[in-house]
């Protein structure tokens, strides 16, 4: 194979080790957030009605269910296994989801972490494992 695709595949390599660490940093901001609306705190606002809407106690247990989930896999993927990678490719794609119900309730909040998400859904997509070795 040629430097390129070498090059290539350890810049991937090390983006998804940052990813893994990004997918951490995600469940936390996931378990700080259903606290928040777990304790019914003044950053959670209740905006109009919308046809998904969820009390704020159920959207802090989603949040932080989700948030454990999130820690766990970003724990997995520094080990590099496919599983691995697949279940932050698949927990980041429910995280998006529930961010963009969340939406109405913390916009700001919700959009980063919805580009977290797609920036580790790309990481971990593009990389290789024992790519390197196998040339």
């Amino acid at each position: 194979m040629s430097d390129q695709s070498l090059v290539k595949q350890g810049v991937a390599a090390a983006t998804s080790m940052v990813a893994a660490i990004v997918l951490l940093t995600i469940g936390i901001l996931h378990v700080l957030s259903g606290i928040s609306a777990l304790m019914k705190d003044d950053l959670v606002v209740a905006g109009p009605q919308y046809v998904y809407e969820f009390d704020t106690t159920a959207w802090g247990w989603i949040h932080l269910v989700l948030g454990v989930i999130v820690a766990i896999v970003g724990v997995m993927l520094f080990t590099g296994a496919t599983w691995a990678r697949v279940g932050a490719m698949v927990i980041c794609a429910l995280s998006i989801l529930a961010n963009f119900l969340w939406l109405p309730h913390y916009p700001l909040w919700s959009i980063v972490i919805i580009l977290l998400d797609v920036f580790v859904i790309w990481a971990v997509a593009t990389w290789h494992p024992g790519y390197e070795e196998s040339i």
